[in-house]
């Protein structure tokens, strides 16, 4: 009875606990990197420190790893796919952090809810996914990936008015002001809709590495190593100006520790593992809950204006992502009970077997 509570609460409850936790993080994290480049921080250095943190902090995680478990040897298939795991999340988050540069966390986090619509169409390409127009589901993850792409472009395109005013700035502004703000939003929209037609591709290299390399921390540690490897490289050329490197112990600082501590090593540990026990599906259902998160912080401790447009795109995403989801939900019930009848069917005696079994021979040869 015990050892039945303790594996619900790992995998139904804790799994939720997590991954509520890590949005909220997620949001706090893109708030202070968001006031730390406003100060003049790079995001090439951010991101060279915050993953060469992390990649610190599991040092240790590759020799615990071998001792606690059996794992399989690392061939050159587990190291290739760690490699492309890494080029994704390299490229994806400085796409990432260069929009939230031009935009604002609450817009990253509107636009995160693509995350499904896009592991939906990156699906259909490579095949994983079938349509058909005859199943409710279909059309629904095909109706909800309309829809949230149209949001996605309702919530880049269109700023509208603001509904919430920071403190700092005034109801009217400049209209060349107003103009040039408004390209970099479409720009920061640009960039953040480039990340996150990239996670699903990690999500779907990081679900096939966990099959054949079952250790979260030793991948996680690996993949941080590279990332920060190929930041470096790319910083070097994008940042050559050594005192950009130099950072000072005030917001910058606390930032990449934070990022690191909290973000490239918790987060993508825990992603990691939510991915290995309940699956993409499960990881995504989150993402419209950072839109209100980042809402709030970005008002509260940013002073960004919160402005119609937002509203009403990140409105449109979420239906959209809903809808996915009840598609995705209505094939998984759909599954579970092909799965049940199969498995009452072996729970028979022999006996009752091979007499089913004899009359499905007896129907065919009679057909």
């Amino acid at each position: 009875m015990a050892g039945d509570r303790r594996h619900y609460c790992y995998r139904d409850v804790l799994p939720y606990a997590a991954m509520v936790t890590m949005e909220c993080t997620n949001v706090g994290l893109n708030t202070l990197y968001k006031a730390a480049t406003l100060r003049g921080m790079s995001y090439h250095v951010f991101v060279v420190y915050s993953y060469a943190v992390a990649a610190f902090l599991l040092l240790p995680a590759p020799f615990f790893s071998n001792r606690s478990r059996v794992l399989p040897p690392v061939n050159i298939s587990i190291v290739s796919k760690i490699g492309l795991l890494g080029i994704i999340g390299c490229t994806s988050q400085i796409m990432g952090y260069t929009g939230i540069i031009y935009s604002s966390p609450t817009l990253a986090s509107a636009i995160s809810n693509l995350v499904p619509a896009f592991t939906f169409i990156l699906a259909l390409i490579f095949r994983m996914e079938t349509v058909s127009f005859w199943k409710k589901s279909s059309r629904a993850k095909l109706l909800g990936t309309i829809v949230s792409v149209t949001g996605a472009f309702v919530v880049t395109l269109y700023r509208g008015p603001t509904l919430i005013w920071s403190n700092s700035s005034p109801p009217s502004i400049n209209s060349s002001l107003s103009t040039t703000s408004q390209t970099n939003w479409a720009l920061g929209g640009l960039f953040l809709t480039s990340e996150y037609i990239l996670v699903p591709l990690w999500y779907i290299v990081q679900t096939q590495i966990m099959k054949e390399y079952p250790a979260e921390l030793t991948v996680v540690f690996f993949y941080n190593l590279i990332v920060s490897l190929l930041a470096a490289i790319v910083g070097a050329f994008s940042e050559p100006d050594s005192s950009a490197w130099r950072i000072k112990p005030d917001i910058a600082l606390a930032s990449i520790l934070c990022s690191g501590v909290l973000g490239s090593c918790l987060n993508n540990s825990v992603h990691t593992w939510a991915l290995r026990v309940k699956g993409p599906l499960f990881v995504a259902m989150f993402k419209p809950l950072s839109i209100a998160i980042a809402v709030a912080m970005g008002v509260l401790f940013l002073g960004d204006d919160l402005y119609l447009g937002s509203v009403i795109g990140a409105t449109i995403i979420s239906i959209g992502f809903y809808t996915v989801m009840w598609g995705k939900a209505k094939e998984a019930a759909v599954d579970d009970q092909v799965i049940s009848s199969d498995s009452s069917l072996m729970s028979r005696p022999p006996l009752l077997r091979y007499y089913k079994d004899e009359d499905k021979d007896v129907d065919v040869e009679s057909s």
